[in-house]
């Protein structure tokens, strides 16, 4: 049975953590931002930053803001190849020590996103998702979340939705600090980066023959 966390709002006491933790660590990671910011324009020019609209809670929509790691490489038709086919060395150390999201505090502190929660993923999704699959938006979208410590991109997409809901339906402030501290070790680890021959996963094209 759901325990409806989220039936309107955020807890009070989530939202402070986030606030909390995303001032503090744009503070101390200012120097190590700003560094990054320098070697992207350098190894992959400009934008700087990756921006792309995400539905947030209740399907809010709302730009995600990242580092950039890939390159506007493209085809003989002017496409953009895949994205396995424009990840450079650098972008791949950006996204294997999770360096390209640290822009995300930006969101967390604008309310978009919070410090745990589901990923927010692609607009596109939407009309795909079951009615569980759904749930995963009754929260703000994570920076990190109980699917990217259980596996991340190394799961099948059921089996990050399910840990979503999971999430939804057994949130607590302890939760979210486990979380968190798991979070550090998955990074040092570089666990579940991404699935064999993809950039990070395959798209996700729906669950056939479920509805709940």
């Amino acid at each position: 049975m759901s325990k409806q966390f989220f039936p309107h709002s955020i807890p009070i006491s989530k939202r402070l953590l986030d606030l909390s933790i995303a001032l503090i660590g744009l503070i101390i990671l200012s120097p190590l931002m700003i560094l990054i910011s320098i070697l992207v324009a350098v190894f992959l020019g400009r934008p700087i930053f990756f921006r792309q609209k995400r539905p947030g809670f209740h399907g809010k929509i709302f730009k995600i803001l990242k580092f950039r790691s890939m390159n506007e490489k493209t085809d003989e038709s002017n496409q953009l190849l895949p994205d396995k086919d424009r990840l450079t060395k650098f972008g791949q150390f950006l996204r294997t020590t999770s360096l390209d999201e640290l822009p995300e505090l930006f969101n967390i502190l604008l309310g978009d996103m919070s410090i745990v929660g589901p990923r927010p993923l692609l607009i596109s999704y939407l009309p795909l998702y079951n009615p569980h699959q759904m749930r995963r938006h009754d929260v703000l979208p994570g920076l990190t979340g109980w699917a990217q410590v259980n596996g991340r991109n190394a799961l099948t997409w059921e089996e990050k939705f399910d840990l979503d809901v999971w999430y939804v339906d057994h949130w607590s402030f302890g939760l979210d600090l486990k979380i968190m501290m798991l979070t550090m070790v998955k990074v040092i680890k570089r666990e579940g980066i991404s699935q064999s021959g993809q950039a990070t996963s395959d798209p996700f094209k729906g669950t056939p023959n479920k509805t709940d």
